[in-house]
């Protein structure tokens, strides 16, 4: 099994937040697979706006495919939502990779949004079960009001990766994903859970999703603890995880130590890998580590 690498944009701010045109050209010119961007309204950080970034990545480009990672449906009108994935889908010429996830863990963007925070799992749930029809160009009761809408043109259902790794994110993606997209997971957890996922998936008469994986990584072009020792202590403030366990899913390094981390997650059955290159080094020194990294997978 080849593994696919991508890269998400939102890790690339050094100072400046690099036009996604440009590093989707650059992605898709290493001979990587992907551009992805995370979904952000109220933040600390300089973050674009998540659709308008993947139509510039996609306009920029022919072969890679471009994704959320990951949409927060359940913050927008689900009327609106639907017709920003469609005309993105018809945009990419059908390149989208539609990565959802049901956030919450800023409720000031939510606020800001004017978005309700309770119930977005479930309203996420109803949006998922909603899309391929509302998509397909059918009349559709909207799930969020009793109104029925038909939006135009029709376009083909992208691929859905679900994005968390809660009890409630391995049924969303059993019962509605074709990928299953966590993050901070060490390769024993992603096997292990994808156990779940099958079994959900076989129960509920689906084919079992595929696994992908986001990796928090600092690429070097020479070996060195500190960058690893950085981002680990960073992971562990900013998602409360215990140290041993941010220093162990933490990938750092140069290109031939990340391939061999990455190939621990191949063998765990991960197809996919989204690589959130964050350090010091300019965007464009980061990408060519990463094509490095894919060449010696």
């Amino acid at each position: 099994m080849t593994v696919k690498v991508g890269i998400n944009h939102s890790a690339l701010n050094d100072g400046a937040v690099p036009h996604p045109g440009e590093v989707a050209r650059r992605i898709e010119d290493l001979g990587l697979d992907s551009f992805w961007c995370g979904d952000h309204l109220s933040t600390q950080d300089a973050t674009l706006e998540s659709s308008l970034t993947l139509a510039a990545a996609a306009a920029a480009t022919e072969r890679i495919d471009v994704g959320f990672a990951v949409l927060q449906l359940a913050l927008r009108p689900s009327a609106w939502v639907a017709k920003q994935i469609g005309t993105l889908h018809f945009l990419s010429e059908d390149r989208l990779l539609l990565g959802v996830g049901v956030g919450g863990d800023r409720p000031d963007e939510w606020a800001a949004a004017g978005a309700p925070l309770p119930k977005r799992g479930h309203r996420t749930d109803a949006l998922l079960r909603a899309l391929p029809r509302l998509l397909s160009g059918d009349p559709t009761q909207l799930p969020d009001n009793d109104v029925e809408v038909t939006l135009l043109p029709c376009v083909p259902m992208p691929p859905v990766w679900v994005g968390g790794h809660s009890p409630a994110a391995l049924r969303r993606t059993a019962r509605y994903g074709q990928g299953w997209l966590p993050a901070l997971l060490t390769p024993d957890q992603i096997q292990q859970n994808m156990e779940t996922i099958a079994r959900l998936a076989d129960e509920a008469g689906n084919p079992t999703p595929a696994a992908g994986v986001q990796l928090f990584t600092a690429i070097t072009s020479t070996p060195g603890a500190p960058e690893h020792r950085q981002l680990a202590r960073l992971l562990s403030d900013k998602f409360g995880l215990p140290e041993e366990q941010a220093n162990e899913i933490v990938v750092s390094g140069p290109p031939e130590h990340l391939a061999e981390q990455i190939a621990r997650y191949q063998k765990a059955g991960v197809e996919h890998v989204v690589l959130s290159p964050i350090g010091s080094d300019s965007w464009e020194l980061r990408t060519a580590l990463a094509a490095e990294t894919k060449a010696l997978l």
